[in-house]
Formats: C-alpha cells, structure tokens, sequence
C-alpha cells in the first residue's frame, strides 16, 4: 500500500510538471528579409538576404505575449527591370545590412500551452503581433538611425514541454528613408511618414520557456 501511494504521488508530479506554466522564453531566430522602396517596387524577394539574431518573450498569459528582438538584418535592391526611371537613366543598387532593436505585443487566437483538459489549452496557436523599434543601417560606409514599426502574424507549436517552435513575417515600415542608402533622386525630400522604403521578415524561432509561474500553488481554480 505504501508503495502504491509513493508511485501515485509521483505520477501526480509528473503530471503537474507537463503542466506547469512558465512565464519567459529566449531562443535563436533566423530566416530571409526582403526589400520595397526606391529601386524595388514590386517583387520584395526579387533579391532575398538573411536575417539571423534572438528574441525574448514575456507571456503575461495564454493569450497575451510581450516579446523583444534583437536582429542583424541583411537587405539588397537593384533597380535594373523596374518600371521607374531614374534621372540620368542611373542603374541604382545597395546592399546593406541593419541592426534592427525591437519590442511587440502578440495576440494568441487560442489559449498556447499545456495542462488541464478544461483549460482547452492549444499545443498551436496563429497570432497577430505589432510594436515598435529602432534600427540602424549601415550603408555607403556610413551609418543612419531610424524609427521601424513592425505589423505581421506567426505560429507557435509546442515541440515538447517548454520548447516552442515558430514562425513568424512581418512588415516593417522604415522612417528614415536611409536603409538603402538612397533618397531625392527627383530632386524633392521624403517626409518622416512618406518615405518608400520598407522590409520584410520572415523568420523560424525555437525557444525554450523559463521561471515557473507558481512555484507553489494552494489555490483551487
């Protein structure tokens, strides 16, 4: 009898274990980018670079997420087969890379985790995600800052208990008008809200959860 009392109550924590919420997670990201803006107005994967950095995430709850990245971003336009026409007739191209800095807020569509069956816990969930940032671009052989305003959506699936994969593309809206190192061709400035230049991100993460929520909990949901 004591025996069996002994394997119940280990059975019951490896149970609460697996179900055990935790409140931070941090892992690798890296996937592709693309470019829109002054010498590419159309096809953003006409010339695709690499993205590569980490993230870190806040999961305030199964819903709700606060996450920061931190990514090189590399980015390369060229304004050969474009409908526009430069002054001079010009072939206009760059590459350059970013450091892009950033915080989101993401919106799970189902409750992401595990647990309780009557929690209705989702072991996948899309999301929506938004927020803010600053990059710095590197091109020319000079460097500009700038404000970045990233808006896309992703989806998480939980690989196992406490590691997470995902993927997620987002637009990000530059206003500095400087990530290709280009801007007055026709002789006018752009505006802080009426520059072209944009880039996207599609990108894989894995990540690993972190800091239980409740060590020790007494209450009864």
């Amino acid at each position: 009898m004591k025996k069996f009392a002994i394997l119940m109550l280990m059975f019951a924590a490896a149970v609460g274990a697996s179900g055990q919420e935790y409140r931070f997670e941090v892992g690798p990201a890296i996937g592709i980018t693309g470019y829109l803006g002054d010498v590419n107005t159309a096809n953003m994967y006409k010339m695709p670079r690499l993205a590569g950095g980490g993230i870190f995430r806040y999961n305030l709850n199964t819903r709700w997420a606060f996450k920061g990245n931190l990514l090189y971003v590399g980015l390369a336009g060229d304004s050969k087969n474009i409908e526009s026409h430069f002054p001079y007739e010009a072939n206009n191209k760059f590459s350059s890379h970013l450091i892009d800095l950033g915080g989101q807020v993401e919106f799970n569509f189902f409750h992401f985790g595990e647990g309780a069956r009557y929690k209705n816990y989702k072991r996948i969930t899309p999301y929506m995600v938004a927020g803010l940032g600053m990059e710095v671009a590197f091109t020319g052989g000079k460097a500009y800052l700038g404000a970045v305003l990233p808006l896309g959506a992703g989806v998480k699936f939980r690989l196992k208990s406490r590691l997470n994969l995902g993927f997620e593309f987002t637009m990000r809206k530059a206003f500095s008008d400087r990530i290709d190192g280009m801007t007055d061709f026709y002789g006018f400035n752009h505006g802080f809200a009426k520059n072209t230049d944009w880039y996207s991100v599609a990108m894989f993460t894995l990540t690993y959860e972190f800091s239980k929520r409740c060590v020790k909990c007494h209450y009864v949901e």
